[in-house]
């Protein structure tokens, strides 16, 4: 620095080289672990195919969400129980609807409605016309099964005895619709709502034999009757065509239907009911829209009974009337006391018979 000269500087390629040589350790070390990185996870994918492929979990199954595994595994087999045991769907399904029978008795509440005279679901003319009757839900009326019915229903005021003749589509099982007039006598109108209990009536008094009626459009090509006057519901008909019974499918409108027909007529038809009761009635015509009234009853038919023998009169002793028991001394009919006297007194009065002389 005297000599007026500059010091002496560094080399720019001595300075930088400890950086260089750190950097490329740093490079090295990276790529070392990237490869290390690289074959497990190359591990892990052979080990997920081998597992696949041995069959540990299907090979279209998504994995489970992070943290998801630890409580299924932890779960045991009674915790997913309840999900298994809910009731099922089918339990609503039509198919396991019936009508009420058998008399026992269920608990529900009443509402009411008004028919205006008409026949209901079940297809009937007219409603009855003491205007007592029911619409049930579709799991008790039951695609029709329980047309013709009846029930027994008890409320706050007493019990009154309705025909099954509707359907009430949002009505639950145990909820009858009562028409008006059975509402009223059971409970006070302006309550709406109250709870019942009811019971199917078994083999009710019958309003007469069977009735037949055939419906519009019917022929000997298309056979639809209607049965009335039944009591208990029904089970079957059938129509008896070439010596063979033909069972009629019942439709959801009470009508009993054989689509390809059963001739022209007269029908026998069977009908039997669900308690077991089977009778026939013949002559049935071909009449559609005309209610036919049979001679047979669907049961309770009592055999006529015979005319009383006529009673022969029983022979008695004829009975004096001409003379009393006892004859009476001074009746003038007894002959033997003037037989007796009259000569006597005849004696009496003859004059006396003089002396001739001598």
């Amino acid at each position: 620095m005297t000599d007026g000269t500059a010091p002496p500087q560094p080399s720019t390629g001595d300075a930088p080289r400890p950086a260089v040589a750190d950097g490329r350790r740093r490079t090295a070390r990276h790529r070392r672990r990237l490869a290390a990185a690289g074959l497990v996870t190359v591990a892990a994918a052979v080990a997920v195919t081998l597992a696949v492929r041995g069959g540990a979990a299907p090979a279209c199954a998504a994995p489970p969400p992070r943290g998801a595994e630890a409580p299924v595994a932890a779960l045991p087999h009674a915790a997913a129980m309840p999900v298994a045991a809910a009731p099922p769907m089918a339990a609503a399904l039509p198919v396991a609807a019936a009508p009420p029978t058998g008399g026992a008795t269920r608990s529900g509440k009443a509402t009411f409605y008004d028919s205006k005279g008409a026949g209901g679901n079940c297809s009937r003319p007219a409603a009855p016309a003491d205007r007592m009757y029911v619409a049930l839900g579709p799991s008790e009326y039951a695609s029709g099964a329980s047309c013709g019915g009846y029930l027994d229903v008890t409320g706050p005021r007493g019990t009154v005895r309705v025909l099954v003749m509707d359907q009430c589509p949002e009505c639950a099982p145990g909820h009858l619709d009562l028409s008006a007039k059975a509402f009223a006598r059971i409970a006070d109108p302006v309550q709406g709502v109250v709870k019942v209990s009811y019971r199917a009536v078994v083999n009710p008094p019958l309003a007469g034999p069977l009735t037949f009626r055939m419906k519009e459009g019917s022929s000997q090509w298309w056979f639809a009757v209607l049965v009335g006057d039944h009591g208990n519901p029904l089970r079957a008909v059938e129509v008896r065509q070439n010596g063979s019974w033909r069972a009629a499918q019942r439709q959801d409108y009470n009508y009993w239907l054989i689509e390809s027909g059963a001739g022209p007529g007269p029908y026998e038809i069977r009908v039997t009911d669900v308690y077991g009761h089977r009778v026939t009635a013949s002559g049935i015509r071909m009449l559609p829209g005309q209610v036919q009234r049979s001679t047979t009853r669907m049961y309770g038919a009592k055999p006529a009974a015979p005319a009383p023998a006529r009673k022969k009169p029983t022979p008695t002793p004829p009975t004096p009337t001409t003379s009393p028991a006892t004859p009476l001394p001074s009746s003038p009919s007894t002959a033997p006391t003037p037989t007796l006297t009259e000569p006597v007194v005849q004696a009496a009065a003859a004059p006396p018979t003089p002396t001739p002389c001598s």
